[in-house]
């Protein structure tokens, strides 16, 4: 089961980046670096993957140009950015994208991606209708990339019910904190 640890200002303290980093590596496999308000976000990257050493893949969040200057592994692109999958892809970058309904995952799916993350499962502060068991259960069905649960995920419980469902891993935020 893929564990896909996601960054925000709250979980991430760059002033014990080494330490913090060796915590997240403890649980996960995969992470990501996202702050959408950090107008250095770049420079806090580039600190970011000279730390991150200790997981299978290291992604940045939306800026794939960046990524690839970089040298991570990958990009994790929002659902409003379908358009920038095949660029990614031709970059030679690992994709990642986020969707929230049956259609986005086909259309991230049909266009290249290589995973997906479908959200929230669960309820999940400011993220809407989880879509439940029965929605994640669905996509696993019909897509035949990675399905990464994403939203409220706290408990070993809740992981194992998500790959009950099919989802080849879990992604979240407060879980890895």
């Amino acid at each position: 089961m893929i564990a896909y640890a996601v960054t925000d200002p709250s979980t991430l303290d760059f002033t014990t980046l080494e330490y913090t980093l060796k915590g997240f590596s403890e649980r996960a496999s995969m992470i990501v670096y996202r702050d959408t308000n950090n107008t250095d976000y770049a420079e806090y990257a580039r600190k970011f993957l000279s730390s991150a050493i200790d997981f299978d893949k290291v992604l940045l969040h939306t800026d794939h140009i960046l990524a690839k200057t970089l040298n991570a592994d990958g990009v994790h692109l929002r659902s409003t950015q379908f358009s920038d999958i095949q660029d990614a892809k031709s970059l030679g970058l690992f994709v990642v994208v986020s969707t929230h309904t049956l259609e986005e995952a086909l259309e991230a799916e049909s266009m290249g991606a290589d995973m997906l993350t479908i959200s929230p499962v669960y309820k999940t502060p400011n993220k809407g209708t989880p879509i439940g068991l029965e929605g994640l259960k669905k996509v696993t069905s019909l897509v035949t990339i990675p399905v990464i649960a994403l939203g409220g995920i706290l408990t070993q419980a809740q992981i194992n019910a998500c790959e009950k469902a099919g989802a080849k891993g879990f992604a979240s935020i407060r879980y890895f904190a």
